[in-house]
């Protein structure tokens, strides 16, 4: 153990922090007064962001900004902070900046600024560009491309120039016919990509500015304030004992940590350096323990509350709350972390490792009666916070806030007080023997302030249903004031007399927090402006609708082929992209081509599981070789090979791709459809028990290893569970056709909101022959004339055949492919079937008698 300690502690510690500033914050670090330039730029971003979600802007009557102005304020700190703080090229200088780059600093920050410096003059003259304008959008955009390529490599600005060509060359004679269209000229190109809202400035630069920003800021502030020390101490203190408990403590550690990074690279460093050493103690090799580490770290991103920035694009881009985006993901990401905690039991069973030393010892009985004291209590709490809240705000009406603070500012030092009669949590070196694990109760007491402001900002979110940049500016508020006082106040409480070096230290992070959350979000702000790039083109060029009939031509209208299509072109963009710009790229090519042809297939599939089903394979890229940026991460902490811990970790995170394929056939996974606390309660059962069962069936494990045939029939089992209306589907068609001759009548019968199923066909403008199912929305209730209006169409009645007599122009018909005379052929509706869940009966007797047959041989075995 001691001949090879020094081979495997693996780099230093300022070798990780330059392998996550190359990748996240900028691997140039100055001296003198460039780095107190740069340091102040960046928190003077931090600063403007903070002042643009607060409410004083109006309060003050000054500094209020519109959106459009923001987004350019905001790209312009990125695009600045972009050139200074990385360098053009691997040998480029990396403890100065050269003249050069101030310059590229300076003109790049111009360019972003002009929609808000000629704000008026612009909107003065819209469609209609100068040569000025058409100067600084051009060399803006050149600008941006090479502080992409500094910040995140050359893939998103490939990719993004690729786009750019297809705008102006779109006729040209090597692009293939069905993608071919006219052409723009430069001044429509510059005009839609820089002037408006349409390319640069659109959607995605809007989210990073509204609610991104702030989501960065307040993990790296919560980081700052000790809270990642924290949550990996709580994390070993409650499972480092049990079986493989280093890799458990890992997941669930990293699980926690996600709240506060959304870096894949930065979440592996931040926990890996402690609990990957630790993994290869009690046995994992080195491959695995960065493998468990980089599958649970990368999980981080799809984890609500504060889940990865593309989560917030899906507000805009599906137009839902963001507290329905954290419903609709919360059961996936719940039962994938439910499913590496097991994985990583299975191969702890399997090698036959052991826990590390524990302070106490307990019984299973005093365990489980703990856990469940421990659950209660919180449901308790949450339901008296809720119901007392509430009747405060009955009572104090618009004063409930101050009330509120002061109960928060109570609790806070209520909870500095307990955490002042404990040992402040230091730092642990993962290569020293650990004799025993601290105590769950007196580690977690430590640092029970850091929760509240996570408390805070879910109950904005959730409870409040204020907006997502309004609920991260509160709780970072409350952030900074912890920050602020805790040292002080813990000092106050322990009687040690120097306050004012603890308030200095309190400042010190603060502005430390400050510059790292903005410097953070240099690579994000660069990409959504750049993917912007890639939008403008979508809508400037119709490529959207021509994808359409592209995909749908290569795949036949397989939905499958259509949806294992779509996760390929995620992971090879994702090799090079951002999880952000992949997501923002992906999406807008792909997700409406799924939801129209998977209404062709009569598959209902609800907008929000597409855009998750491209979220997660955008994560994914960050596991898969060749290029896991998050693999070399965990196998450069881990002395292991980059490859096979890649290989390793997609190996483990199969749950995870196979999730997406599995909650688009099953929206009830995503929590649609559920009506009934019951139903609710049986879906999450059910779905915690496939995932494990999954996960047993890819380990080769259960309660003993499985025998080839045993594998096959848990993965059945497992399916059967998560998709039981497969074979429902196999005995009973799911829809009835009514004539078309009834839809006005049917549409008048319908609830209100819902949408009508038809089957349609027809000869297209270019001659071709159309037959396929569409979904049209029927709106409020209505006539039947009217609610068919909203939805796009008027029908006519010809000898006993209905076809579209009039069409609303831009309407969901339009949208969906339809045009005039065609006919409509048949109503569909859900038919009256036998319950899906009856298949869980053979389900649940097979995987019974697989584990007596198990428990039979494991006894036998050991016997």
């Amino acid at each position: 153990m001691t001949d090879d300690k020094s081979a495997t502690q693996g780099p230093s510690d300022q070798d990780l922090q330059d392998l996550i500033a190359e990748n996240d914050t900028g691997a140039r670090q100055p001296t003198g007064m460039t780095a107190i330039i740069l340091l102040y730029v960046a928190v003077a971003w931090s600063l403007f962001q903070l002042w643009l979600a607060s409410p004083l802007p109006y309060i003050v009557s000054f500094g209020v900004f519109n959106s459009t102005e923001a987004r350019s304020i905001h790209l312009a700190f990125a695009v600045f902070l972009a050139f200074l703080a990385y360098p053009a090229f691997k040998n480029s200088p990396r403890s100065y900046i050269p003249v050069f780059d101030w310059v590229l600093a300076a003109a790049g920050a111009f360019c972003a600024l002009y929609i808000f410096i000629f704000y008026r003059e612009l909107s003065s003259r819209p469609g209609l560009p100068i040569t000025q304008d058409l100067v600084v959008a051009g060399a803006g955009l050149v600008l941006l491309l090479e502080a992409t390529r500094r910040a995140l490599g050359p893939p998103l600005m490939i990719v993004a120039m690729v786009f750019l060509a297809y705008v102006f060359f779109g006729n040209a004679p090597w692009v293939p016919d069905v993608l071919q269209w006219a052409g723009a000229s430069f001044s429509k190109a510059m005009s839609h990509q820089w002037i408006t809202t349409e390319g640069v400035f659109g959607i995605a630069l809007g989210v990073s500015t509204s609610f991104v920003f702030l989501f960065v800021l307040f993990g790296s502030l919560l980081d700052k304030a000790g809270a990642g020390n924290y949550f990996i101490k709580v994390a070993f203190a409650a499972l480092g004992h049990m079986r493989g408990g280093p890799a458990k403590a890992a997941v669930l550690a990293s699980a926690m940590t996600g709240l506060i990074s959304g870096s894949s690279i930065a979440n592996v460093v931040t926990t890996g350096t402690f609990t990957i050493p630790l993994m290869k103690r009690v046995g994992f090799s080195g491959e695995k323990a960065g493998a468990v580490e980089v599958a649970s770290s990368v999980n981080g991103q799809i984890m609500p509350p504060v889940m990865g920035a593309a989560a917030f694009l899906m507000v805009e881009y599906v137009g839902i709350p963001y507290p329905e985006v954290i419903k609709h993901a919360f059961l996936p990401a719940t039962i994938s972390y439910i499913a590496l905690i097991y994985i990583v039991h299975l191969e702890a069973l399997k090698a036959n490792m052991k826990g590390l030393p524990k302070r106490q010892t307990s019984t299973v009985q005093q365990v489980l009666m703990r856990s469940l004291l421990f659950v209660l209590s919180l449901v308790i709490l949450a339901g008296v916070i809720y119901y007392a809240i509430n009747f405060q705000k009955q009572i104090f009406g618009n004063a409930v806030g101050w009330i509120v603070a002061v109960e928060c500012a109570v609790i806070y030092f209520a909870g500095l007080y307990y955490a002042a009669k404990y040992p402040d949590l230091e730092l642990d070196d993962p290569n020293k023997p650990v004799l025993e694990l601290p105590a769950l109760g007196e580690t977690a007491k430590s640092g029970l302030h850091y929760l509240l402001p996570v408390v805070v900002l879910v109950w904005f979110l959730m409870i409040e249903l204020k907006s997502p940049g309004l609920s991260a500016f509160w709780a970072t508020v409350l952030m900074l004031f912890i920050m602020l006082t805790q040292r002080p106040v813990k000092a106050f409480f322990r009687k040690q007399p120097d306050y004012m070096a603890s308030v200095k230290e309190g400042i010190a992070d603060v502005i430390d927090g400050f510059a790292t959350g903005a410097r953070n979000m240099i690579g994000i702000g660069v990409a959504t402006a750049a993917a912007g790039i890639i939008v403008g083109t979508v809508s400037l060029t119709g490529i959207g609708q021509v994808m359409v009939e592209f995909v749908e031509l290569i795949s036949g209208g397989n939905l499958m082929l259509i949806l294992i299509f779509t996760a390929i072109i995620s992971l090879i963009l994702g090799m090079g992209l951002p999880t952000t710009a992949n997501y923002i790229v992906v999406s807008s090519l792909m997700a409406p081509v799924i939801v129209e042809l998977g209404a062709a297939n009569g598959l209902i599939v609800p907008l929000i599981a597409v855009h998750l089903f491209v979220f997660y394979f955008g994560i994914m890229a960050d596991v898969t070789p060749p290029v896991g940026l998050a693999s070399f991460a965990a196998a450069a902490v881990s002395g292991a090979d980059p490859m096979k811990t890649g290989f390793v970790a997609f190996f483990y995170s199969m749950r995870t791709a196979v999730l997406p394929f599995l909650f688009l056939f099953n929206t009830q996974l995503l929590l649609i459809g559920l009506d009934h606390p019951f139903d609710v309660v049986m879906v999450i059962f059910v779905a915690i028990v496939a995932m494990l069962v999954f996960a047993a069936a890819t380990m080769g494990y259960f309660f003993t290893r499985s025998k080839l045939w045993e594998s096959a029939a848990l993965l059945l089992i497992a399916f059967t569970l998560f998709r039981p209306g497969f074979w429902l589907d196999l005995l009973e068609p799911p829809y009835e056709n009514l004539p078309a001759t009834e839809i006005v009548e049917k549409a008048a019968d319908m609830p209100a909101n819902t949408s009508i199923l038809l089957d349609v066909e027809g000869i297209s403008l270019e001659g071709d022959e159309v037959s396929k199912s569409v979904m049209l929305p029927l709106g409020p209730e209505a006539s039947g004339e009217d609610r068919l209006y909203n939805a796009g169409i008027a029908v006519r009645n010809e000898d006993g055949k209905v076809f579209i007599d009039d069409l609303v122009f831009g309407g969901p018909a339009e949208k969906a492919g339809l045009d005039f005379d065609f006919e409509i052929t048949a109503i569909k509706i859900e038919a009256d079937r036998m319950p899906k869940e009856v298949f869980f009966i053979p389900a649940f007797i097979l995987l019974g008698g697989i584990i007596v047959l198990q428990r039979r041989r494991r006894r036998a075995e050991a016997a």
